[in-house]
């Protein structure tokens, strides 16, 4: 019979890899996944109450708020909070960074930016959906600051992502390669089911909302012509994949490799994604995979974060298509 490994069990075992730590990354990692636990629950009976559809409000993107979006928000912020590992939380949902204050968290070590519930446009129609999050430790001794938010992707000591779709997956890394854990609702742990993933260095599969086609840069456009070329030799044409939702694109890309597109575009001149909580945990997840993630001309890990929600370009996926993507664009395609 093969061994069941659980989330819990995994991280303990692996915690000797950050002995500086002292336990509190293993328990940070723990608190996410059980607020993890609390949002699949509420996301797979989302059809049976009244926790479907937007609550008449945007959030500070400017985007119409899902009551799964609030609810998510909600959990995760407390799970952070009666964890007492993490000092601050910037989310998506908040138009500011949030101090966790606490008596047990007010000297914690751990930043942590999340996108608590990406693609929940896609709730009503029964379409997976996720949750991003990328952790950091502050730089100083002194009380935390949006300085200490604004790091590059590099300084981040560990990112994930969890998706709620025909299983629940949490897959993460600290920078030691990704691993993957598939939710058994039967004994209500993660267990290890996808050991060190690794994205196939090519792929057939691309995914970009071709919707907005007549708005994408030239390079993109040709891009997207390449893919769907007849070419016996190369396996073309490819194959059109998109949701709607990064976190389910990512997964399957990270799978059966492929890429996943989203470009600048005259409605949003520098991106439409998020740097800190989407584009930044997703990167060190597919480069610790052996991918590649770059906005078009730079690697995303390596940019400079200058505002909480700013947004960013992005090319992520196996490394060769990724590479035949950035060939046919240019910098100044990137300037509108």
């Amino acid at each position: 019979m093969k061994e069941v490994k659980t989330l819990g069990q995994f991280i303990i075992e692996k915690q000797a890899d950050f002995p500086y730590a002292k336990g509190e990354l293993s328990r940070l990692l723990r608190d996410i996944g059980i607020a993890a636990k609390i949002v699949n629950r509420e996301v797979n009976k989302a059809g049976l109450v009244d926790i479907l559809g937007g609550t008449g409000n945007g959030n500070t993107q400017g985007e119409q708020q899902q009551k799964l979006d609030v609810y998510a928000n909600e959990q995760f912020i407390s799970a952070l909070k009666h964890g007492g590992e993490c000092c601050i939380v910037a989310s998506e949902e908040n138009e500011d960074i949030l101090y966790l204050d606490t008596g047990v968290s007010k000297n914690a070590s751990y930043i942590v930016a999340i996108d608590p519930l990406d693609g929940s446009s896609n709730i009503d129609v029964n379409i997976a959906v996720g949750t991003i999050f990328s952790i950091c430790r502050k730089r100083s001794s002194a009380r935390a600051t949006l300085d200490d938010v604004l790091q590059k992707g590099t300084m981040q000591v560990a990112a994930g992502y969890i998706i709620y779709g025909s299983s629940t997956m949490l897959v993460y890394t600290t920078g030691k390669g990704v691993n993957g854990f598939t939710l058994d609702p039967s004994i209500g742990e993660f267990c290890l089911s996808h050991p060190n993933m690794q994205i196939p260095e090519n792929g057939n599969i691309y995914a970009i909302n071709e919707g907005n086609y007549v708005h994408f840069p030239d390079g993109v456009k040709k891009f997207i012509k390449y893919c769907q070329t007849e070419d016996p030799t190369s396996n073309r044409p490819y194959i059109s994949r998109y949701t709607g939702s990064m976190v389910a694109d990512i997964h399957r890309t990270l799978i059966k490799g492929g890429i996943f597109i989203y470009p600048v575009t005259a409605a949003y001149p520098k991106g439409k994604l998020r740097l800190l909580y989407e584009c930044n945990p997703m990167s060190l997840i597919v480069e610790q995979a052996g991918g590649r993630a770059t906005n078009g001309c730079r690697r995303i890990l390596e940019l400079e974060p200058e505002t909480l929600h700013q947004r960013t370009a992005i090319f992520i996926g196996s490394t060769e298509l990724v590479l035949t993507a950035e060939l046919m664009t240019t910098a100044a395609e990137f300037v509108f």
